[in-house]
């Protein structure tokens, strides 16, 4: 019963958004029985079809990745992403209020935007399905589709699919990808310095690539190993010791 009435208020949720971005043709269809993949993604149908079969629609999405898994991916560099990108990931549905007040505090403190409140599974959604454009429509969407995906997949095979799909710069799409085009190793190779190194990325990758500006890339670094040391996951004198470990780079 209390999938159903989930369920249900999934469905309202999204007619809300179909008329919110401006999708009411949605009324208009006459079938959705084709396959989600024959959906152009803007389309309203395509969207209600992810609610409806999200597993199938995520398969879709990660079947030609070069993929890992997590148990094949270092501790410290999912530590390092969560300390960075989402510290209240274990304690969230998907969307985290008590991340959107501080952020928005944060922000009017500073009179810029400085601190976005958007979790790991919000930016998975992003990742897999929704383009980046900023309205309340499109935003409404993406919580919608963060609670279906974290009521189906459990939090480590979140952080896993978003590890697979988050863009590192360079190229390099997925951790995989990312560990080889950087150090030419396999993730699970890494060592804490290099995590901490990928894990900074993913925040501006076109610019803070040490392919392209090494001293933002090791800036970022830093800021990874201070939310480390910060969150409890390593000491002090671990970062010290990470922060001037040496980098061996695959270019």
């Amino acid at each position: 019963m209390r999938f159903f009435k989930f369920l249900l208020v999934l469905i309202i949720l999204f007619f809300a958004v179909g008329y919110w971005s401006g999708n009411d043709n949605i009324f208009r269809q006459n079938s959705v029985q084709q396959s989600a993949k024959n959906y152009d993604e803007s389309n309203a149908w395509y969207r209600l079809y992810r609610i409806f079969d999200l597993k199938k629609a995520v398969q879709s999405k990660v079947a030609k990745l070069n993929y890992t898994n997590l148990n094949n991916i270092p501790l410290s560099l999912q530590q390092s992403i969560i300390a960075v990108e989402d510290n209240r990931f274990y304690r969230h549905y998907g969307f985290d209020i008590e991340g959107i007040f501080r952020a928005t505090l944060v922000n009017i403190q500073s009179g810029e935007v400085q601190e976005g409140a958007s979790t790991i599974t919000q930016q998975l959604v992003k990742n897999l399905f929704l383009t980046h454009e900023r309205t309340w429509g499109r935003k409404l969407e993406e919580i919608v589709l963060a609670i279906d995906i974290e009521m189906r997949y459990s939090k480590e095979e979140i952080l896993e699919l978003y590890l697979n799909t988050i863009y590192f710069g360079s190229g390099a799409t997925g951790i995989t990808d990312a560990a080889n085009i950087y150090f030419g190793k396999t993730p699970v190779e890494l060592n804490l310095a290099e995590s901490a190194m990928l894990a900074g990325l993913p925040n501006a990758p076109s610019l803070v690539s040490p392919y392209v500006d090494y001293t933002a890339a090791k800036q970022r670094q830093g800021v990874v190993l201070a939310a480390l040391v910060k969150y409890g996951y390593i000491g002090p004198s671990q970062a010290t010791e990470a922060k001037k470990a040496p980098l061996h780079f695959a270019k």
